[in-house]
């Protein structure tokens, strides 16, 4: 059986995109897995945010509400911003070609957007010579995952998603919502 996409297309919101081996960072000349040499760039202060939703089913939400975001394993946000600031710090462990960092801010914040849904940010902030985009979409992917973990009990059709880098500053090309 044989893929007949191009290991270079990927497919996205139903359009097939064409990325050429130059844009693919971790690609080396020789189409090899390769972390990025970062040494050449400027050592400058960099951040990241990335926002993920949980969807309750309307019983398990008004159950949390009632319960002031409690479980019977304890409480859901405290543990959710633990385990995310703990994903943050590790990231490079996580992603194979992630560097290992110096975090100097992470901070995760989980509010009600909806009756149903939990909007879960991550924010962190850094001085090195690379990104902290993979650290603030592990860190609010965890604290998510944490959140279904403490309330599976109540029902295993939580749904979690989208997750999305929201802000990014300080590297080369920033990104901001909506843009």
């Amino acid at each position: 059986m044989s893929n007949s996409r191009s290991p270079r297309s990927s497919k996205a919101a139903g359009k097939v995109l064409d990325l050429p081996r130059a844009q693919l960072t971790h690609i080396d000349a020789g189409g090899r897995p390769a972390m990025v040499d970062v040494s050449a760039k400027a050592v400058t202060t960099r951040d990241a945010t990335a926002r993920v939703r949980v969807k309750f089913p309307v019983r398990v939400a008004e159950e949390l509400h009632r319960n002031g975001l409690r479980s019977a394993k304890g409480g859901i946000i405290d543990t959710a911003i633990i385990a995310g600031t703990m994903a943050v710090k590790r990231t490079h462990e996580l992603i194979p070609f992630c560097h290992p960092l110096p975090i100097e801010g992470c901070r995760i914040t989980a509010d009600w957007e909806s009756d149903t849904a939990l909007r879960i940010e991550c924010s962190v902030r850094t001085t090195h010579r690379t990104g902290v985009e993979m650290e603030a979409l592990t860190g609010a992917s965890v604290a998510a995952l944490t959140v279904y973990d403490m309330c599976k009990a109540l029902s295993h059709r939580i749904v979690i998603g989208p997750l999305q880098l929201v802000s990014k500053h300080g590297g080369k090309r920033n990104v901001e919502p909506g843009k």
